[in-house]
């Protein structure tokens, strides 16, 4: 996958490096503070930490914990899926369908990563 033109390389904005000065550019702000932007979307965080939290849940679980529409869950749960961040297990039971998802070990390691980016950014701000 080729680099974007003007994108700025992980490297370069790994915590704590990007300062709030550096980053009132064009960029939209999560980008700019070099943030995962799949995990960045409100809905996307809310299903990476809750599975990070409970192990699995389904997806029913998953649509009133989190106070989605069918529609919205399932295409942020198809993003972190196709992106190998969460497995998803369909089954039934009975003749109920049923889907399952899971954190991946990979979609745990971004979650972290992420975690730690954000705390990076709190502590800057909180010492500036």
């Amino acid at each position: 996958m080729a680099a974007r033109q003007g994108a700025v390389p992980k490297e370069e904005t790994d915590p704590p490096t990007a300062s709030l000065t550096e980053v009132r550019g064009q960029r939209p702000q999560a980008e700019a503070l070099g943030l995962d932007r799949l995990i960045h979307e409100r809905l996307r965080l809310g299903i990476v930490s809750a599975l990070a939290v409970n192990g699995s849940l389904t997806f029913r679980d998953l649509k009133e914990l989190l106070g989605a529409t069918d529609g919205n869950l399932s295409a942020h749960a198809r993003r972190l899926e196709d992106a190998g961040y969460v497995a998803c297990d369909k089954s039934f039971e009975g003749r109920l369908p049923k889907t399952e998802y899971t954190l991946t070990e990979l979609g745990r390691g971004e979650l972290q990563n992420y975690l730690d980016h954000m705390e990076a950014i709190i502590q800057a701000t909180r010492n500036a």
